[in-house]
This record gives structure tokens, C-alpha cells and sequence, in this order.
């Protein structure tokens, strides 16, 4: 099933000097991936590929209701020059079965990196996140890009996304014609429906007696920044992405207004568990080392190589946890 307006950029794009670059979003009907449309499509053209119905597109946007998996991925590719490929349609629900979890996050991308290396895109940019490298007690105070990726062992739910991480990157040496970029932000607070964001969405916000780790947050739009400027040519690598200097768990609940209360680790293990078997919580157990332990990483390389500057602080990428679109 295809969505493009009839005023949208034909499928056979003529080869002149003035035809924008073409981009092609996958999760585009994701928070981040509307928001990444929005600031792209006046100078792209941009293409999405995403089950769900992207009810809000811009006229210009071609939609594309295509599972990753399917061969028919190869004909959106073929008769088209795309310039880059941004990759964002991991799935993350963690009641999804790990089947299908496996199959859409790793066979997917692998099918997406042969097109991509079949049709010559010259860039590709993935999203993944700093959880790769695990909250542990271990864990120095900031992490840098060579760090293990280590969130795997506790969790089973981020194995995909390490899989991706790691798939990414033997691309970027296979590939070398490619431009590829490997994003890992740090928790990312705003509309979007992930973890960190929903977690201080809660009524009454837990955390862990005894434990008050420093985080790093940042605000969504920071994040589509960082991808746009990565859409210049000459950038490739592995980057971490950090927004505004670290802050107390407590002190980032306080600044939600959020009341909060304290319980023993090994009681919370037991509810979540319980409560997660029965439906009451979207939180599985293991993310409960997020707000116990400190993973941090060191963005400096994105900071001095991609010339990323965070635009917003804590209270604004607060404030947009609980913002309306």
C-alpha cells in the first residue's frame, strides 16, 4: 500500500542539477521519524517506510506501507536515486514476542543494508542508543564510543538493538562507499512513547531506596538536529549524543513536578515482575538497573567531529515529555 499525495514528487525522478536529494526514513511515522519529515522535506525529498498509517504527512512525502522484510522493499530502491537511507524503524515494544522482535529488527536491517549496498545510497544513519552499553555498577563515569556493548547481558530486550548496533558497523567497513553513521543518544525526553519518557509520565514516580545515579537526558528535537547535520557528506562514525550536563534522578523528578516514592530493589523486582505478567506495567523488570545505576557516555566526538550543539536544557526537554502535538 502505497500513500503519496498527488502533488508528491513522481516516482521517476528526472536526473537534473536542481532535483533535491532524495531521503528515505524508515519509522517515519514514529515521533522522532514526523519530526525528522518536517525539518527535511522542504529541501528533500523524502520517502517513508512504515506499517502504520502516517496520518499527518506533509504533501510532498511519499508513504510507503511496507514491512522491511518483504521484497518488495527492493522496488521502492530500484528507479529511484536515494542519497541516504535514516534508519529509525526499530521496533521497541517489549510485549511483542522475541520472534518477531528478532526477525523485524535483524532480518529486517539486514535486507534494508543489501539494498542500500545494491543501489549505491551514499549515506545510511542509525539510530541506537546509548542502553547498548548497559547500566552496571561497573560502569566508568562516562562511556566512550569504543565501550563494550554490554546491555545485552541483563536484558534480552535490547539484544536487537546491540544486533543492529554491531550489524552497522561491520557495514561501515564493508562499505566503505557508504557513509555510514551510528547515532547513540542517551535518553530522550519528549513526546516520544519510549521508556525514559513514559516513566516520568507516571502518576507517582518509583525509585530505588538507596540509589540516586546521575543521568543524561536529551530533547527529541536535539536528536533530529544531530541527524540532519549528519546528512552532510564526510560524515561517518560512531556517535554519542548527550544534551545538556548530567543531573541527579531525583532532581529530574523534582523538575517534572512529579511526586515520588522509594522502595527497596529486591520488592521493586518482585511488583514489576508481577505486575508486568499480569499487564499492569509497560516496564519489564531489567529496565529497573536504569534508575539504579549509572550509564553515561562521553559525547565529545560528536560534539567537536559533527560540530553538535545541544539547543535545549533540562527543563525544556522536560517540559516536552508532557507537551501535546
Amino acid at each position: 500500500m502505497v500513500r503519496k499525495n498527488s502533488n508528491a514528487t513522481k516516482t521517476s525522478r528526472k536526473e537534473t542539477a536542481a532535483a533535491p536529494p532524495v531521503v528515505l526514513i524508515t519509522g517515519i511515522c514514529g515521533r522522532l521519524g514526523q519530526r525528522l519529515t518536517r525539518l527535511l522535506h522542504r529541501q528533500q525529498h523524502v520517502i517513508g517506510i512504515d506499517r502504520r498509517p502516517f496520518l499527518s504527512f506533509p504533501k510532498d512525502v511519499e508513504h510507503f506501507a511496507v514491512d522491511l522484510r518483504r521484497k518488495k522493499m527492493r522496488d521502492i530502491f530500484r528507479g529511484r536515486d536515494i542519497d541516504a537511507v535514516v534508519h529509525m524503524g526499530i521496533m521497541h515494544n517489549p510485549r511483542t514476542s522475541s520472534a518477531e522482535h528478532h526477525t523485524w529488527n535483524v532480518l529486517g536491517f539486514q535486507r534494508l543494508l543489501e539494498n542500500v549496498a545494491q543501489f549505491h545510497v551514499r549515506k545510511l544513519i542509525v539510530l541506537s542508543g546509548a542502553a547498548v552499553y548497559g547500566a552496571r555498577p561497573d560502569n566508568p563515569q562516562f562511556l566512550e564510543e569504543d565501550a563494550p556493548l554490554l546491555g545485552g547481558a541483563n536484558w534480552s530486550g535490547l539484544r536487537d538493538l546491540i544486533a543492529v548496533d554491531m550489524l552497522a558497523q561491520s557495514f561501515f567497513w564493508k562499505s566503505p562507499s557508504t557513509e555510514t553513521v551510528i547515532f547513540r543518544p542517551v535518553h530522550i525526553l519528549g513526546s516520544v512513547r519510549n521508556g525514559s519518557s513514559n516513566y516520568l509520565r507516571l502518576p507517582r514516580v518509583p525509585t530505588l531506596l538507596g540509589f540516586d545515579p546521575m543521568m543524561q537526558v536529551i530533547h527529541q528535537d536535539d536528536v533530529v538536529e544531530a541527524i540532519r547535520m549528519a546528512l552532510r557528506p564526510g560524515i561517518r562514525g560512531i556517535y554519542n549524543l548527550a544534551g545538556p550536563p548530567p543531573i541527579a534522578l531525583s532532581h529530574l523528578i523534582q523538575i517534572a513536578g512529579k511526586p515520588r516514592f522509594a522502595i527497596p530493589h529486591p520488592m521493586a523486582e518482585i511488583a514489576v515482575r508481577k505486575l508486568w505478567k499480569i499487564g499492569m506495567t509497560s516496564f519489564p523488570a531489567p529496565e529497573l538497573d536504569h534508575i539504579r545505576y549509572v550509564c553515561m557516555v562521553d559525547d565529545e566526538r560528536a560534539r567537536s567531529v559533527l560540530g553538535f550543539q545541544h539547543r535545549h536544557d533540562v527543563n525544556a526537554a522536560v517540559r516536552a515529555v508532557f507537551e501535546t502535538e
